[in-house]
C-alpha cells in the first residue's frame, strides 16, 4: 500500500493510493465494507480496525494493515464513480498532504551516512552512526511551502529515505531489525548550515520550523523489494542537484536500527 496522511474537508484523514487513480479514505472504506457485510456498529468497529491516523494504525500491527488492505480492495471493487459518490475516494489534487507520518513519537536521523556526502562536507567517516533528532514540528507535507529563515540564507537540501518503524524494537539484533520496518517514505532533511556547524551538535540547524518535507506516501515494506537499491534524486526548479543510491550508505538500515535500539 501507499499510505498518505492528508487534510480533507477540514479533517485529518489516512488515505491510500488505489488502482482507481483516486485516494481512498481507509477508515470510511472499512466502515462501508463492514456495513456491506451486515456487521453491527460499522462506524465504531471501523474506528478500532482502521484508525484515521497512521501512528494508531501502526500500533495495531499486522491485523491493522490486513484490515486496511481489505477495505481498500472493497472500494476498488466498487469502481471510481461509485466510490466518489459514496465519499469513499477523492482525487489527489483535492487533498492537502500532511507529513506522511504527521505525529511521530520520535524522528532519529543519521548524519554523514554516504561517503560522497561526508567528503563534500569535508568531514571524516565516523566509526559508528552519527545520530541527531528532529522534532515533529519541523516537518511539512508534500507540496506545502517551506519557511525560509529570517536569520540567514544558508537553507540547504538533503534528499533522504526515511524508514518508518512499525513496532517496538528495543535491543533488537541486526538480524531481526528489518522485521520492525513498516515502510519507507521520502524526506528532505532541510538544514540551516551555519546553525548546524556553529556548535558540535546539529539540533538547531536541523529543526527550524517547517523545514523538512516528509512524504507524500509511506510505501509499505512488502512493496519495496530491496531498500538498499533505491535511486535518490533531488531537484530544485527542475535542476538535478543530488543523485545517489541507498546501496552507497555507509551503515545499512539494520545496522542503524540495531545501533539506535541499544538506547531507545
Amino acid at each position: 500500500m501507499k499510505l498518505a496522511s492528508v487534510r480533507y474537508g477540514g479533517e485529518d484523514r489516512l488515505m491510500a493510493a488505489s488502482t482507481l487513480g483516486l485516494l481512498v479514505d481507509l477508515n470510511r472504506a472499512r466502515a462501508a465494507e463492514l456495513a456491506a457485510a451486515g456487521a453491527p456498529n460499522p462506524l465504531a468497529r471501523a474506528a478500532a480496525d482502521v484508525p484515521a491516523n497512521i501512528v494508531r494504525l501502526l500500533e495495531l500491527g499486522a491485523q491493522g494493515f490486513a484490515d486496511a488492505r481489505s477495505a481498500l480492495a472493497h472500494v476498488e471493487g466498487l469502481g471510481g464513480a461509485a466510490a466518489q459518490a459514496a465519499h469513499l475516494a477523492v482525487a489527489e489534487d483535492a487533498v492537502e498532504f500532511l507529513p506522511a507520518v504527521p505525529n511521530p513519537p520520535k524522528v532519529i536521523c543519521v548524519a554523514r551516512n554516504y561517503a560522497d556526502h561526508a567528503k563534500e562536507a569535508g568531514r571524516p567517516i565516523s566509526p559508528i552512526p552519527i545520530l541527531f533528532a528532529r522534532f515533529a514540528q519541523s516537518l511539512v507535507g508534500h507540496g506545502q511551502p517551506l519557511v525560509r529563515p529570517k536569520v540567514n540564507h544558508t537553507f540547504d537540501w538533503e534528499g533522504e529515505v526515511a524508514v518508518v518503524i512499525g513496532k517496538r524494537c528495543r535491543n533488537v539484533a541486526k538480524a531481526d531489525a528489518m522485521d520492525a520496518v513498516a515502510g519507507y517514505t521520502l524526506f528532505n532533511d532541510g538544514t540551516i548550515r551555519d546553525f548546524q556547524f556553529r556548535v558540535a551538535q546539529y539540533t538547531a540547524g536541523k529543526n527550524f520550523d517547517s523545514s523538512g518535507p516528509l512524504g507524500p506516501y509511506v510505501v509499505t515494506a512488502d512493496e519495496v523489494a530491496d531498500p538498499h537499491a533505491l535511486e535518490l534524486e533531488t531537484t530544485i526548479d527542475g535542476e538535478v542537484v543530488q543523485q545517489g543510491n541507498t546501496r552507497d550508505m555507509i551503515y545499512d538500515i539494520p545496522t542503524i536500527i540495531e545501533h539506535i535500539a541499544e538506547w531507545i
